[in-house]
């Protein structure tokens, strides 16, 4: 079960609350996504690393609350929550529409606070210049949940019943609308190091598209490929944490155990 502790607000969940972490891995999920996603990931980590995985307004505990239907407020309110946790070394990790936010997060904290993570981590996710194609929520919920049975068959059943597709729907679409809305950032880079992460049959995703991310940033680029599909994350869990722990390592050298 996911706990609060005195670093953690409305908008993160600690499966791991740690007293003394060396660094916080800052954990952000797809559209529609929750913290659920990462629940998961601590087992694989350093015992000083503090996974705190993000959960966006309208899920959750978090439910009442109305879901964000922009990436500039997005990015403003999770600023907010972020700034109290930077008194110790952060890395951003992101999937799909979280790797957009996790992108634009950092560019506003490094340049507006002269705050860098220590890492960005992007996964699932086209470079800024290489986004394209028709939004779906202009098509409507059914253009969305048609989207998102195509990316994710097995977990999209939930929109087969109809209460739980009422409650889970408010939240999709307003993220499939912050996605279709977005305006990147197309010239920013971040001094943050980035590696990006895709899976070799992600139906809208290449590796080529991914390596677009080497012109944001002012320091070191990697990236990996891992078998499966959009969603290869949670199929290749153990593998992708190790590699996340690799980049943390060289990025801070000798805070790790």
């Amino acid at each position: 079960m996911a706990t609060h502790n005195p670093h953690t607000t409305a908008w993160f969940r600690s499966f791991r609350p740690l007293p003394e972490p060396a660094l916080r891995l800052v954990c952000l999920p797809h559209a529609g996504g929750t913290p659920a996603a990462y629940r998961g990931w601590s087992a694989h980590l350093p015992l000083n690393v503090e996974l705190l995985a993000t959960c966006y307004p309208g899920r959750q505990d978090r439910l009442g609350q109305p879901p964000i239907e922009c990436m500039p407020d997005m990015v403003d309110a999770l600023l907010t929550a972020l700034l109290p946790l930077s008194d110790l070394p952060m890395v951003l990790f992101g999937h799909s529409m979280g790797a957009s936010i996790a992108f634009e997060t950092a560019l506003l904290l490094e340049h507006n606070h002269g705050i860098a993570p220590e890492a960005l981590l992007l996964s699932g996710r086209r470079a800024p210049r290489l986004l394209t194609g028709r939004p779906p929520y202009l098509g409507g919920d059914e253009a969305i949940m048609a989207d998102v049975r195509r990316l994710d068959e097995t977990s999209s059943t939930v929109l087969d019943e109809p209460d739980l597709r009422d409650l889970v729907l408010p939240a999709i679409r307003a993220d499939y609308r912050l996605l279709g809305t977005y305006k990147p950032t197309l010239d920013g880079v971040s001094s943050a190091p980035i590696t990006a992460y895709v899976g070799d049959d992600d139906p809208d995703i290449t590796e080529e598209h991914i390596l677009g991310w080497t012109a944001h940033t002012s320091a070191h680029f990697t990236h990996r490929v891992f078998p499966g599909g959009h969603f290869y994350l949670a199929e290749c869990e153990s593998e992708l944490v190790a590699d996340v722990v690799t980049q943390l390592a060289h990025s801070i050298t000798g805070t790790l155990s």
